[in-house]
């Protein structure tokens, strides 16, 4: 069933907030074909804790833990506990596409959704606090029982009077009631109450975050990069830090990226796509900061990024640094910048290795015409869509 935008010419500030969110809907982060996604996430955790790619909409943060919450209160036991969640997150699909939203996991797939919302959800339920349960969503599943226990000795503790422990929790314990009819008439539009218990858990689990401070400061800003966002002046100065090394390693690694889009043009033979690819790139030098990039601190830069979570390894710490120095010393023609070639055609032989674009013909013939050039920007897409969420229920944005 795919839902309808029919609806939207009754009211003009539905329609503008809508196609608005439609239009982030269809950023997509850029593919990693030069090895640089532990960079990336490293920055992005940093800036947006919590947030993924594939998140859609902000009530899911509480809708996933009202449908366990459901399943908990009625002791669905371990053996069957992940097929009746999985029917109940299945069984939201149809009220929330009956309300025409934006962002419905399953809008296309139905009953064949292999990426449910909990799992989508599960990291960054964890990362701001409302899933108290430690362990991954299999865990959880296969502990169910144990936990039942626990709370029923906890109880009887409690009842006689003797020193107990902490009952064991799996969700925040002022989470939000769900809605009376819950889920029969679900939207995905925060209450302000929700959203004052989001904005808290941000708050205190994302402390010195940017998304933490936005979610307290912001204003609503359809900008498709962070460092151009309207407040950027008033971030705090971590934030800004952050975000010029985001910004630069943006610009460079954009370049690499097109260069190797250009290298496999021409090495398919293909000379109207070189073409293009090859004006992309004089795009691309006639708009980069190269003062900024022969100023950047790259000792800053792994300051800031590595030991964060993610494995930034000595390979990949090697390729952007000589990439950024060819960046700094290229005059006019970096389309045939015979050193730039060497590094970009060595980096991709070496991560993809037999399945190399440049040495596999088969693998060449699968490229699509242009692979990895849509630039970075660190999962601010998601961040802006909750924001797009959190904002106007508190009363702001």
């Amino acid at each position: 069933m795919s839902s309808s935008l029919t609806w939207l010419d009754h009211d003009s500030a539905a329609r503008d907030r809508s196609l608005r969110i439609l239009a982030l809907f269809r950023e997509k982060e850029s593919r990693d074909e030069l090895g640089i996604g532990g960079l990336r996430d490293a920055i992005a955790d940093q800036l947006f804790p919590g947030t993924s790619t594939i998140q859609t909409r902000l009530r899911y943060m509480l809708v996933v833990p009202w449908i366990y919450q459901d399943l908990e209160q009625r002791r669905v036991p371990a053996n069957t506990f992940e097929a009746q969640a999985r029917k109940a997150e299945l069984a939201i699909v149809k009220p929330l596409l009956e309300n025409q939203e934006m962002g419905v996991f399953g809008a296309q797939a139905g009953s064949d959704l292999k990426r449910l919302p909990s799992s989508v959800y599960w990291a960054g339920l964890g990362e701001w606090g409302i899933r108290r349960y430690p362990g991954s969503q299999s865990d959880y599943y296969r502990a169910i029982d144990l936990l039942y226990e626990c709370r029923v000795r906890s109880r009887q503790r409690d009842d006689d009077d003797t020193e107990a422990g902490p009952s064991p929790q799996s969700w925040h314990p002022r989470l939000p009631s769900p809605p009376a009819d819950f889920p029969a008439t679900l939207t995905l539009n925060l209450t302000q109450e929700e959203a004052s218990f989001l904005r808290d858990c941000i708050v205190q689990r994302c402390e010195g975050s940017l998304l933490a401070w936005l979610a307290l400061n912001g204003r609503e800003d359809t900008t498709p990069e962070p460092w151009l966002h309207h407040q950027v002046e008033d971030f705090p100065a971590s934030a800004r830090e952050l975000l010029k090394h985001a910004s630069l390693l943006t610009d460079v690694v954009e370049g690499a990226a097109r260069l190797y889009n250009l290298m496999l043009a021409e090495l398919r033979d293909d000379e109207g796509l070189a073409a293009g690819h090859r004006n992309d790139l004089i795009e691309w030098q006639r708009r980069r900061d190269i003062n900024d990039v022969r100023n950047w601190s790259l000792p800053e830069l792994w300051e800031k990024t590595v030991g964060h979570g993610h494995a930034i390894t000595h390979q990949t710490r090697r390729f952007v640094e000589a990439w950024i120095e060819r960046v700094r010393v290229m005059n006019s023609n970096v389309a045939d910048d015979a050193e730039g070639r060497r590094l970009i055609r060595e980096r991709e032989q070496n991560l993809k290795g037999p399945r190399s674009r440049f040495m596999n013909r088969g693998a060449l013939a699968q490229w699509g015409g242009s692979s990895g050039v849509g630039r970075l920007v660190y999962r601010w897409p998601t961040a802006r869509r909750f924001l797009g969420d959190l904002l106007p229920a508190l009363g702001g944005g």
